[in-house]
C-alpha cells in the first residue's frame, strides 16, 4: 500500500529526502506522514501532510529543519530533511490514515504503514 524510499547515511548538517508513494487512493488518504523509531525508544511523530488544504504539521524537534510536501498526481509525500543531527538517526516509517485534526500525531490512528527506511546521521 505504501512504499517508502530515500533513507541512507549522511553526516551531521547534511540533507536527505524521503518519499512515500501510495499504491492506490483510498478514503484513508486524509493524512500521510512520517513517524520514526530510534533504538530503545518509542515510535514518535515527525511530520504529516493533510491532503485537503495541503496543510503540514511537524514535531517541535524537526520544525524549521524538515519540510513535508505532497504530490497529488503521484499520491506521494516527500520529507525533505535538512540540517540533520545525530539524534535524527532512526528508522522512519511512512503512514496514512484519517485521524481527527487534534490527533494528527497519534500513530494509533494511522491505518496503513510502509516498510521502514533507515536514516543514519553521523557526528
Amino acid at each position: 500500500q505504501l512504499q517508502a524510499s530515500g533513507g541512507g547515511l549522511v553526516q551531521a548538517g547534511g540533507s536527505l529526502r524521503l518519499s512515500c508513494a501510495a499504491s492506490e487512493r483510498t478514503s484513508s488518504r486524509r493524512f500521510m506522514g512520517w513517524f520514526r523509531q530510534a533504538p530503545g525508544k518509542e515510535r514518535e511523530f515527525v511530520a504529516t501532510f493533510r491532503w485537503d488544504g495541503c496543510y503540514s504539521y511537524y514535531a517541535d524537534s524537526v520544525k524549521g529543519r524538515f519540510t513535508i510536501s505532497g504530490d497529488n498526481a503521484k499520491d506521494t509525500v516527500y520529507l525533505q530533511m535538512n540540517s540533520l543531527k545525530p539524534e535524527d538517526t532512526a528508522v522512519y516509517y511512512c503512514a496514512m490514515g484519517r485521524p481527527v485534526l487534534s490527533q494528527y500525531h497519534n500513530s494509533d490512528l494511522y491505518n496503513y504503514w510502509g516498510q521502514g527506511t533507515q536514516v543514519t546521521v553521523s557526528s
